[in-house]
């Protein structure tokens, strides 16, 4: 280290030197050098692309990061959701040298390891996944089942294809210039003993079965084989077997590895459960500081009231919290399976633990309790009427009670497309007649809010007639044009649109429908109501959980209570004292965000949809029901509290389907005041009638 002596490189600035713009990378792993471990290479056919190939596909995928498949076959039929590549060349050598041709042009800065199998191979994801990550990635190595040449020199080894073999990407930098000489050189019908020959000639590299202290095991399967009778040590310490027949045993050989694996972990879980219970006894509080289950996070433990667990009563075909409300309603889909898988893993864990003293049958479930707890799981607490036979055949009828839990698996990080905040956002006003008086707030608290700061955004008013009114001669909203003219004036950087239409029936769809076609396809609308006070931040939210043809956006507004029962006898206050005037409004959805495209592909769809129905008309739904009933969006409703709308009595269109007629209803009473609220009201109005 004494040695080392500093170069100094003097900084040489050339003044009349092109500046040249510096290229950045998009992901900071792409600009260190990072690679991906393993690329999982699959030489496949014409003939077993459809069968074999899809088959390893399903089998493989979950356990690597990527898989691709190389076939020789021009124009092939490529299953979906399957990376094909084809040569267009079906001899095996030419389909292996396009092969290595194309990884070592595409691939090489990406992955440190690249292994190469036959889709007549079953290989051990898994195991493949954990033999790579012990791995170093810097020698000149090729990994596999050695197998001696015909006729070749004595030490000469290739890697057999049909057991797969790792090649690193050292070894791929130092082959690629020997490649066209291999494939002129070299004569082989088998691609991979052609490999071997073409490494042992260029770089004197042979096929080695153990590297590092690991080896690679790989297994010949007899003809004819059940794979019920293959070994499980065999099976489970195996990288790959060769060869399978046909997907029905790729399929098989994956069960009885998810079964060894299954296995495996149950074992694995009682030993840490005792050694956890033999090192609690050195502890201060000794077995006592035990939880059940073991090893398990101990549960959620609420600070306030208002963090408190609630249970859900459930039976074995009703549950009684439901989602709109209702005090009962069926088990449906997932739910009802839940309750069902529930129920069959209690009447089986009690019957290995009384085993053969007491055999237990299910006759019916009396009580059901469950609750999610985010630190442990979901939580069941069972009351079984249960009929007992005991070992001489004493048939007895009793109730226990059984506590159970699902513990949380691994997290799974949900893949959302990339969405920017700097989105123009055009706001949608439908104006009806009777909401004239309203609309003097809305604008005032628009322009404070949204207009001031300078915000991104845009509005449109629409101003909608009723049928009866094309006789008058004033024209209703012409004191609203007024103030619309001022306000565009005052703010002349504000794109403001005016439309009107007349219609019997002012749905939000129909509305919608005639504001779509004004607009570009990449438009972000929010439908906002006369009442509604928009904020900056729920401008944001808007454009944040808004994606296009992804994910539309349906706020939970905060709805101010009636002041006359919130607070009789004092002013009305400037704004809604959050949270104590008012609530948030579930029954309504008055607001919604959502790209124009997604509205354009739900109501031709729904158009589709209603014309096979002749005796159906869903023009007179809202938005919630559309992307609900006649979209694959996802539709995201969440609690805003920067949105908040102003106590009024809404006017319930009677054209709307059952349960939006009643939803607005219902929103209206509860817009009244909270429960204490109209407890004093009443008691007052008690008071004053006794008097």
């Amino acid at each position: 280290m004494n040695d080392l002596k500093p170069r100094i490189i003097p900084y040489a600035h050339k003044p009349h030197a092109p500046h040249k713009k510096v290229l950045r990378a998009r992901y900071i792993q792409s600009e260190l050098g990072f690679r991906e471990r393993l690329l999982v290479v699959i030489l496949s056919s014409r003939s077993t692309l459809n069968s074999l190939a899809v088959s390893l596909n399903r089998t493989l995928s979950p356990h690597v990061s990527r898989i691709m498949f190389f076939t020789g076959a021009r124009g092939a039929k490529v299953p979906t959701g399957m990376e094909v590549v084809s040569h267009g060349d079906e001899r095996p050598v030419w389909v292996m040298y396009h092969t290595l041709r194309f990884i070592e042009t595409h691939l090489l800065s990406t992955y440190d390891w690249f292994y190469i199998s036959q889709d007549e191979t079953f290989t051990n994801g898994f195991q493949l996944q954990d033999f790579v990550s012990h791995l170093s990635p810097g020698p000149e190595i090729y990994i596999g089942k050695p197998m001696e040449f015909i006729g070749g020199q004595e030490g000469w080894r290739y890697c057999h294809g049909g057991s797969g073999y790792l090649v690193s990407r050292a070894l791929f930098l130092s082959l690629g210039p020997h490649l066209d000489i291999c494939r002129s050189d070299i004569l082989s019908s088998r691609p991979d003993e052609w490999l071997g020959r073409c490494l042992q000639d260029t770089l004197s590299i042979s096929c080695v079965a153990e590297f590092q202290g690991l080896r690679f095991v790989s297994h010949d399967l007899p003809r004819n084989v059940d794979v019920e009778n293959i070994d499980e040590d065999l099976l489970g310490s195996a990288l790959s077997v060769h060869p399978v027949k046909d997907s029905t045993m790729v399929y098989k050989l994956q069960q009885k590895l998810d079964h060894i694996r299954l296995h495996k972990t149950y074992d694995r879980i009682q030993r840490l459960q005792s050694e956890i219970r033999n090192l609690s006894s050195f502890t201060p509080d000794g077995d006592s500081n035990l939880l059940w289950p073991i090893g398990v996070n101990p549960p959620f433990n609420p600070t306030s009231r208002f963090d408190l667990l609630t249970w859900e009563y459930f039976t074995e075909m009703h549950t009684f919290s439901c989602p709109d409300g209702s005090p009962k309603c069926l088990l449906q889909g997932v739910w009802l399976l839940d309750v069902q898988q529930v129920l069959e893993e209690a009447l089986d864990q009690l019957n290995q633990r009384y085993l053969p003293w007491l055999h237990f049958r299910k006759r019916r479930l009396l009580n059901g309790y469950r609750r999610f707890d985010p630190t442990r799981g979901m939580e069941y607490t069972l009351d079984l009427l249960l009929e007992a036979t005991t070992e001489k055949g004493h048939v007895g009828v009793i109730t226990k009670r059984l506590s159970l839990l699902r513990p949380l698996g691994f997290v799974e990080i949900l893949p959302m497309p990339y969405v920017t905040e700097a989105t123009r956002v055009q706001l949608v006003l439908p104006l009806m007649p009777y909401d004239i008086d309203h609309i003097a707030g809305f604008l005032d608290v628009f322009a404070t809010n949204l207009l001031d700061p300078q915000e991104n955004v845009a509005l449109t008013v629409l101003l909608v007639y009723d049928m009866g009114s094309s006789g008058q001669e004033k024209d209703m909203y012409e004191d609203v044009r007024t103030m619309l003219a001022e306000l565009e004036k005052r703010y002349t950087y504000l794109r403001l649109e005016v439309s009107s239409v007349r219609t019997e029936l002012a749905s939000q769809v129909r509305l919608m429908e005639v504001v779509s076609k004004k607009h570009s396809t990449d438009t972000l609308f929010f439908l906002v109501s006369v009442w509604s006070e928009v904020t900056s931040e729920a401008l944001n939210r808007c454009r944040m959980n808004a994606i296009g043809a992804w994910q539309v956006f349906s706020p939970v507004h905060y709805q101010e209570y009636s002041s006359d029962v919130s607070r009789p006898g004092f002013s009305i206050p400037q704004s809604a004292e959050f949270p104590h005037d008012g609530h948030f409004d579930r029954l309504s959805s008055s607001e919604f965000c959502f790209y124009n495209s997604d509205f354009m592909r739900a109501s031709n769809r729904m158009v589709g949809e209603v014309q096979k129905e002749e005796d159906e008309d869903d023009g007179d739904i809202e938005l919630l029901e559309l992307f609900l009933q006649h979209s694959d969006l996802h539709v995201f409703r969440a609690l805003e509290p920067a949105l908040v709308q102003r106590f009024s009595r809404r006017k319930c269109c009677t054209h709307l389907s059952g349960d939006g007629y009643h939803r607005c209803v219902q929103s209206n009473l509860e817009g009244l005041g909270s429960r204490i609220h109209l407890a004093m009201a009443l008691f007052d109005q008690d008071q004053t009638n006794s008097t």
